[in-house]
């Protein structure tokens, strides 16, 4: 390479080396100003939203003071609602019901316990009686049976069985405390599917379930058909009309007709 070339060459290097650094000058003044003003963005916003959370936070109070002093109050008088379906309001002169344990009688083990508890829950929020606790003084009486459990196959193939149900078949009665005179009975049936699997194990966790779900069903549908009871039984009774045996116009005997003779 000639002296020239050379010469050239070194010439061509700077002028690219110049050109660079040049650049590298510019697009970083360029990134320190975007990156200045983003945070500068940032600080402004989060500026503007807490000076407007302040200015809530004093309308509110403003608000407060003002109803305050204006002698305005807010209340609520009630139990007010309760998500869920909570226990309606009781009335004034509703009767008093004990709900006995129940007895089992069918092989399924424990599943007294259980139905006692889902009845005396049900009944509480809705049957048209106030729940009282075993030994207090109680108007009405429940007892209840378990008479029946069955366990239909209800989806199987010769592989095995896919499907299970449970029915549950519960005998109640409602008598006086004082009288033993025995004012309503009922018989309900309820069932629950369930599905099975190879593991016998968890297929009796599932039919577990499933009766539990049974005795619920029994419970809810026992403590609707006891508040119809009642609602009927404390409608006052409506007076017979009377009955229509003869027209207007026909004189009854020792009674004068419509032209003042009397009937004979």
């Amino acid at each position: 390479m000639s002296l020239k070339d050379s010469s050239i060459l070194w010439s061509e290097t700077r002028d690219w080396l110049e050109r660079r650094d040049v650049h590298s000058v510019f697009y970083g003044r360029l990134t320190g100003r975007a990156s200045r003003a983003r945070l500068a963005l940032r600080a402004g916003l989060a500026g503007k939203a807490r000076r407007a959370f302040l200015a809530s936070l004093a309308c509110l109070a403003a608000a407060s003071l003002t109803l305050a002093a204006c002698g305005y109050q807010f209340r609520v008088e009630g139990a007010g609602p309760t998500v869920g379906g909570g226990a309606a309001a009781a009335k004034v002169n509703a009767p008093r019901l004990q709900i006995a344990d129940f007895e089992n009688m069918t092989l399924e083990p424990n599943i007294e316990l259980r139905y006692t508890t889902y009845a005396r829950r049900e009944f509480s929020q809705s049957s048209g009686a106030r729940v009282v606790a075993a030994g207090e003084p109680a108007d009405l009486i429940l007892k209840g049976k378990i008479v029946g459990v069955a366990l239909p196959t209800i989806n199987f193939s010769l592989q095995g069985t896919f499907e299970g149900r449970v029915t549950v078949t519960v005998m109640a009665t409602v008598e006086e405390a004082k009288s033993r005179k025995k004012i309503w009975t009922q018989n309900i049936a309820a069932s629950s599917e369930f599905f099975m699997t190879d593991d016998l194990q968890f297929n009796r966790v599932l039919q577990t379930r499933a009766l539990e779900q049974a005795g619920r069903l029994v419970a809810a549908d026992l403590a609707l058909r006891f508040q119809n009871f009642m609602d009927l039984r404390d409608r006052p009774a409506q007076a017979p009309a009377p009955a229509s045996g003869t027209p207007n116009d026909t004189p009854q005997a020792g009674k004068p007709g419509a032209n003042g003779m009397q009937g004979k």
